[in-house]
């Protein structure tokens, strides 16, 4: 009996190679490589202006590296500021959210509120929201229905929540990595910690 040949390495859903990154015209990182495959949840980790927050912004795209290239598939990308308009309820901003994504207009919100604790607050406008309820406003979009293999990008996604939040947004990432996504987040809480994490540790230094 002949043997069987190995399996083809499994593709990466994100992949970048040798990027380079500046910032006033002083240089954040160079050479960095990084592949994210279906199951990894990673802790991006490092000081202040390291280039965390710029990283993750060339990796979704909406920065061009000075070197260097990234492959990437479907992808959400949150950053650290909500990009909530004040004046909509909880459900509208999520429905805007769906939309965004190409999601229907009749797809149900009720799951992705109660995936953050927020049907209570579903018809109140955004501005009354306590900073921590608006973060969770914000995360509430990754808890819509998906695409298979969707990398998240997530800066400080644990910012401004309370024990409870931060066991739902663990859960959350949990879920997803389980589910065949990936995810790569930024975090100055040791409670990122415990988050089941798959994969190393990436760490930028200044």
């Amino acid at each position: 009996m002949s043997p069987t040949p190995p399996s083809a390495p499994e593709a990466a859903l994100l992949e970048a190679a040798d990027l380079c990154a500046e910032r006033g015209g002083r240089r954040l990182w160079r050479g960095l490589n990084l592949q994210l495959h279906a199951g990894d949840c990673r802790w991006l980790r490092g000081a202040n202006g390291c280039g965390k927050t710029t990283l993750l912004r060339t990796l979704a795209g909406l920065r061009a590296p000075s070197a260097g290239r990234v492959t990437r598939g479907t992808l959400r990308y949150l950053g650290h500021a909500q990009a909530l308009s004040a004046e909509l309820s909880v459900s509208e901003s999520l429905r805007f959210s769906a939309s965004l994504q190409g999601l229907s207009a009749s797809e149900p919100l009720r799951p992705a509120l109660e995936r953050l604790g927020l049907l209570r607050e579903a018809a109140r406008p955004v501005r009354q929201l306590s900073q921590g309820q608006r973060r969770r406003a914000a995360l509430a979009a990754l808890a819509l229905p998906q695409p298979a293999g969707t990398v998240w990008l997530l800066d400080e996604p644990f910012d401004a929540l309370d024990d409870d939040g931060v066991r739902r947004l663990q859960g959350l990432l949990d879920a997803h990595a389980r589910s065949g996504g990936a995810v790569l987040f930024t975090s100055h809480q040791e409670a990122a910690a415990l988050v089941v994490c798959r994969g190393d540790e990436l760490r930028l230094s200044a």
